[in-house]
């Protein structure tokens, strides 16, 4: 690397067409609170030396009190985990029961040859 690294970098800076620079800059522009937006624009020094020190000061203040600012950062107590879990045994087993009453394809439909793929008859 021929150019000082910004503050917060860790990696090259990658070409302006590269798709994760790409990627993470328009997150950046649409949503500037993106915590994982934030730590992949500092550590690839794709911003200007005053907005990556800032960024900077904010990441590295996340990581010390231990805040991710992701979706699953708050703690899901085990009544809501088990009354989201029992919502998806119920999705789930009336998804499959939906399933196997269509597998008969009723008495008009044929079998095709493609069933029987795999298996020989002797």
């Amino acid at each position: 690397m021929t150019e000082a690294l910004k503050p917060g970098q860790k990696f090259p800076t990658p070409t302006p067409g590269f798709g994760d620079r790409v990627f993470y800059e328009t997150l950046l522009r649409q949503r500037p609170d993106s915590s994982m937006a934030q730590e992949w624009c500092v550590a690839y020094g794709v911003l200007r030396k005053k907005e990556a020190s800032r960024l900077n000061e904010m990441v590295l203040e996340r990581k010390r009190t231990g805040k991710s600012g992701g979706i699953g950062s708050s703690p899901v107590t085990s009544s809501k985990r088990q009354a989201a879990d029992g919502g998806k045994k119920k999705k789930k087993m009336k998804k499959a029961k939906i399933l196997q009453d269509d597998d008969d394809g009723g008495p008009d439909m044929q079998v095709s040859g493609a069933d029987g793929v795999g298996r020989t008859v002797l």
